[in-house]
């Protein structure tokens, strides 16, 4: 009787054992499947680290208010006045697309950085002004908050210009415009000349105007990283990538002489992927052209010029590439730190490079247009070119000769009268052009407000 109880007992024990060891188990299994589900669930919320099986985070917007062509100066100038006057944050999508995040072949980085209000156009020298008082108080335009603070090593040496007999009293006239306008210009003589530059041969010179205030030059590629950080701090939006096409919609009009336009409206941008086949578009409201050397390749996309010539419709937009060598040498006897960039009248320029007796300069071919396509530093150009009427005009840059040349490439734009096309395009009212003015000073044009209006007086004000 005693050994059927404790069987029983025993048996009735080992069973629960089993019993509860199973459950326990069970409820183990199930703990560890809720705890899996619950790392899932974390991971899909916003902020997890979970990842799709495709990645789109390189992707631009499906919508976007403004779409940018070209992410240079100009570009995120216009975005960054685009952000500085929307009402609330958000309230304009802005999208900047650019095809070469590096800058390699970018005019911006490429220029020899100048600023100068030396025009003949009272809106040039108004919009000068203005970036000189920007470049100034640089850090209260662009500080970002726990970033350091911008030094873009402003030299404030001025521009020289030197005119001849016969282009006297054009310097004459556009010295008195530039004064009208607030800008602090000089004229020297050539006595006056030789008294405060005296390493410059005078010879053939017959006037001279000096910036006082506001010119000089700075390093352009501070400036781009400055703006891009801001911008990008204020919600603007990056891609790169390379935009090529533009999908719109056509309306068939006559204007007041009876010739039949055809006006395009844009609604989309589509845009390549960098290194991909992949195409994104965009839908927008407004593109602003501001890919610099190449506007007029994106004119083209929006149908700008494809019309019969001679007619609105085959109008094109009158800007391409246009190759310039900037050149690097050393001369131990040359200008000190004094030297301002020198403009001289056979079309060369110079200017100092750091302290080391370090310069650059270089000048527009006279002659046959080099190839763009070939970025290829031609050292004879200024072996026959450059360097001639430099020796002529510092004598004492007749022992660079001797020394090592190093040169850069710069892509220029050229326009028909080389001043900057803003406002809207008339068979493409949708596209804002904003890429066209002679080098090397392109600066002048931080200013607000011009990159999507017409070029009026009372239309360089920030309310517009």
């Amino acid at each position: 009787m005693l050994r059927r109880a404790l069987w029983l007992g025993l048996r009735r024990g080992l069973l629960g054992r089993e019993l509860g060891t199973r459950r326990g188990g069970s409820t183990l299994d199930w703990d560890g499947k809720v705890s899996d589900i619950k790392k899932k669930i974390q991971s899909i919320l916003p902020g997890g680290a979970w990842k799709p099986l495709y990645d789109t985070s390189h992707l631009p917007p499906e919508q976007a208010d403004v779409v940018i062509v070209g992410g240079g100066v100009l570009g995120l100038s216009v975005a960054y006045w685009l952000k500085r006057l929307e009402k609330r944050r958000g309230a304009i999508r802005v999208l900047v697309v650019e095809r070469d995040h590096t800058y390699s072949q970018a005019s911006t980085v490429l220029s020899v950085g100048g600023i100068r209000q030396q025009f003949s156009l009272p809106e040039n020298i108004q919009l000068s002004l203005f970036s000189a008082e920007f470049l100034r108080n640089i850090n209260e335009y662009l500080a970002v908050v726990d970033d350091p603070p911008l030094d873009l090593q402003f030299n404030p040496s001025g521009y020289l210009f030197l005119a001849s007999e016969k282009g006297a009293a054009t310097m004459e006239n556009n010295v008195k415009v530039q004064r009208q306008e607030g800008a602090k210009v000089c004229l020297m003589s050539p006595e006056q000349l030789r008294k405060k530059f005296p390493w410059i041969n005078t010879e053939g010179v017959a006037l001279a105007s000096y910036g006082l205030e506001n010119e000089g030059w700075f390093d352009p590629w501070c400036l781009l990283q400055g703006l891009r950080r801001k911008v990008q701090s204020m919600g603007v939006l990056f891609c790169q990538g390379e935009v090529t096409r533009f999908v719109s919609s056509s309306t068939h009009m006559e204007t007041i002489s009876g010739e039949e336009v055809t006006l395009k409206r844009i609604h989309e941008v589509q845009v390549k992927m960098d290194c991909s086949q992949e195409y994104q578009p965009v839908e927008c409201a407004i593109v602003v052209n501001a890919a610099g050397a190449w506007s007029g390749q994106i004119a083209e996309l929006a149908g700008v010029g494809k019309g019969l010539p001679g007619t609105l419709q085959g109008t094109k937009l009158p800007v391409e590439p246009r190759k310039r060598y900037v050149y690097l040498w050393h001369c131990p006897q040359g200008p000190g730190l004094e030297a301002p960039l020198v403009a001289d009248l056979s079309g060369v320029y110079f200017r100092r490079e750091g302290l080391g007796n370090n310069y650059l300069g270089g000048c527009s071919p006279a002659e046959e247009e080099p190839d763009p396509g070939n970025l290829e530093v031609d050292h004879d150009f200024f072996q026959e070119k450059v360097w001639p009427p430099l020796a002529w005009r510092v004598p004492a840059f007749e022992t660079l000769k001797h020394h090592r040349l190093s040169s850069t490439l710069l892509l220029s734009r050229a326009s028909c009268s080389h001043v900057w096309l803003v406002g809207k395009w008339t068979t493409v009212p949708e596209a804002q052009p904003d890429a066209t003015h002679q080098e090397p000073s392109w600066t002048e044009h931080l200013r607000t407000g011009s990159f999507l209006v017409p070029t009026q007086k009372d239309c360089l004000c920030p309310s517009q």
